[in-house]
């Protein structure tokens, strides 16, 4: 197509061409030859170049098919929780690692109970936590939340228990420097109340066990803030049947510390007042001694209706029971001199306003001496004070045929 124009004005960088019809265009002088001036005529020929069009339309295409197999057919992935291992007071959670695709990582965050309780540190490198502090036997649900330059994307969300305090399936030992019969006996207890053992200490170890706080493995607990413990604890827990405290099981504690049956420690108050209460008590006559609490002894003087003779006739045994009589095996003492020989007095020979005399207890007689002493006093009394026959037969010697056992109440 050729167009004939007319030069009506030139410049440094444009040149205005005049059409036929009197229509203004501005063209680039650089494209004139070098000899126009004003109302020179130009030619120019106009022509579409349709080579040069495909091939730019070619490579358009190509660019755009690029861009999309690159950032358009994939997107990052959600993220997968599971949990790993959970206890009483704590669950550990894990996750596959996060695919960002061509998207650039935002952030990675935890939810518990539909509130965020952080971020996860380097999420790139880090793929599982742990949550400590819970509640035992509860219901909590866990929820992953990935933020990109793409989009936010959330993982399904996980209710997970903390067990009871007698479900000991989330402990999970590693055991230290211990002798290698003590450290087999201990994989066996560990086996029988249902719990893990590990060689290394890993992100769900609960406690190392060791008898020497040194090695690698010690040290890496120790900056974990995994409870250091002796064998006793796993013993312990056996033998409760339930997860027992680990302050009497550390290192260096006090044994005393440690909890023994209902909770009570072996160094409590509860239990040295338990200890306390408890003294060994012999018979009068020197027969086998039986263990009872002190509070189950009657007051001397005010014997209850229903007690029994062996209870009521029995004394400390802090002094030696006196020697049988030959009657009972023993070996028969020398007879006292004439004049210090007592003689008992039956009921019948006291009447109600007669006093029993006292007669010196002779060296033999140590386990009496103090009884002769308080009748004595008995005896004043009843002088000045003379009380009622039931009262007086208080102090009547034993029949026969009543409880061998039973103590002498009057020596004269």
């Amino acid at each position: 197509m050729l167009i004939s124009l007319t030069v009506g004005k030139v410049d440094a960088g444009v040149a205005v061409l005049l059409t036929e019809d009197k229509r203004l265009i501005e063209f680039p002088s650089i494209l004139l030859p070098p000899s126009i001036s004003s109302g020179s005529i130009v030619d120019i020929t106009v022509s579409r170049n349709f080579a040069s069009e495909t091939g730019a339309q070619r490579s358009f295409q190509n660019l755009q098919s690029s861009i999309l197999s690159t950032y358009g057919q994939q997107t990052p992935s959600p993220p997968i929780l599971r949990c790993r291992n959970a206890t009483q007071t704590s669950i550990v959670l894990e996750w596959d690692p996060i695919s960002l695709a061509t998207a650039e990582l935002r952030s990675l965050s935890l939810y518990r109970n539909g509130s965020k309780a952080g971020n996860i540190p380097k999420p790139m490198e880090m793929t599982s936590t742990k949550m400590s502090g819970l509640a035992v036997d509860t219901d909590y649900e866990f929820q992953l939340m990935l933020r990109t330059s793409a989009g936010a994307y959330s993982s399904e969300k996980l209710v997970v228990r903390t067990h009871k305090m007698t479900d000991l399936s989330g402990i999970t030992v590693a055991p230290g420097m211990m002798p290698p019969p003590l450290r087999e006996s201990l994989g066996g207890a560990i086996d029988r109340i249902g719990a893990k053992i590990s060689e290394t200490v890993r992100i769900d170890t609960t406690h190392f066990v060791c008898m020497e706080g040194r090695g690698r493995e010690w040290e890496k607990a120790v900056e974990m803030n995994i409870p250091v413990v002796r064998p006793e604890w796993v013993e312990g827990c056996e033998r409760e049947g339930r997860i027992v405290g680990v302050r009497g099981y550390y290192l260096n504690a006090d044994p005393k510390l440690r909890q023994v049956g209902q909770g009570i420690g072996l160094g409590s108050p509860q239990r040295q007042q338990s200890q306390q209460s408890q003294r060994t008590y012999t018979r009068i006559d020197g027969s086998e001694a039986s263990s009872i609490q002190s509070s189950q002894l009657p007051v001397r003087g005010t014997p209850e209706s229903g007690s029994s003779p062996s209870t009521n006739n029995l004394r400390v045994s802090n002094q030696p029971p006196p020697p049988l009589s030959p009657s009972e095996g023993g070996s028969p003492a020398p007879p006292p001199p004439e004049k210090d020989t007592p003689r008992a007095v039956t009921a019948a020979q006291v009447s109600p306003s007669q006093s029993i005399p006292s007669v010196p207890a002779s060296p033999d007689e140590d386990s009496v001496s103090s009884l002769s002493t308080s009748t004595d006093r008995a005896d004043e009394q009843s002088k000045q004070n003379p009380k009622p026959k039931s009262h007086q037969e208080k102090g009547r010697l034993p029949n026969k045929s009543e409880d061998n056992a039973s103590m002498v109440d009057v020596v004269l």
